[in-house]
């Protein structure tokens, strides 16, 4: 039996693996945001913008980002599947907030590597 591995269709083990690895780097960028307000006595713009100035942080935060899509997206697909019935509505919602989640991606890459 041979797979296609280059197709664009997911199952159910691989969503799981995914949310729970998306989670993970969700997960230690917020602990690593936490801990930076924690240890920095005061927060100021240039403290802010020297944090993000560095380029370890804007990959770590590119990553983040795309972790967030990609948790977003299978997420949205799980609950819209579930509970919008009309096929053509749970369509056209999915590809709003599929957009939306691609445009909060890209605004944030704008955001972040205008410092």
């Amino acid at each position: 039996m041979v797979l296609n591995q280059a197709t664009l269709k997911r199952d159910g083990v691989q969503d799981y693996v995914s949310l729970r690895t998306t989670a993970l780097v969700i997960t230690a960028y917020a602990i690593f945001i936490i801990g930076y307000f924690l240890c920095t006595p005061e927060v100021t713009f240039e403290a802010w913008q020297g944090l993000f100035s560095n380029l370890a942080m804007k990959g770590f935060t590119l990553i983040t980002l795309v972790c967030i899509m990609v948790h977003t997206r299978i997420g949205l697909w799980q609950v819209l599947t579930d509970y919008v019935k009309n096929a053509t509505l749970r369509a056209v919602l999915g590809f709003v907030l599929n957009l939306m989640a691609v445009a909060y991606v890209a605004i944030g890459l704008i955001v972040l590597w205008g410092v």
